[in-house]
């Protein structure tokens, strides 16, 4: 993006975590941790609007996303993606 102040990971981790809702939705089968799965992932998009998203926030939406869809063959792809995304953000700094 020319001209723009964004975090290019936040770019990346907004295109990811929009591809795997549209995936989501686009998926017919119903499983029991599917409401988890878009909630966390609704949480993600919010994030990528507010600027800088916290580490360890990220991190345990990933873990509920990948735990939620992670047996879902179909979705591992976009699943994959986001979690490259969210590795971008390397590791919280410790005091």
């Amino acid at each position: 993006m020319t001209g723009s102040d964004e975090d290019p990971r936040v770019a990346e981790l907004r295109t990811a975590v929009s591809r795997l809702r549209r995936e989501l939705a686009a998926h017919p089968a119903e499983f029991p941790d599917r409401g988890i799965a878009e909630d966390e992932l609704a949480a993600l998009a919010a994030m990528t609007n507010g600027g800088a998203p916290e580490i360890p926030r990220l991190r345990r939406s990933l873990l509920l996303i990948a735990g939620a869809i992670g047996s879902v063959s179909a979705l591992s792809r976009g699943l994959a993606e986001v979690r490259d995304a969210v590795e971008l953000f390397g590791e919280p700094r410790r005091r």
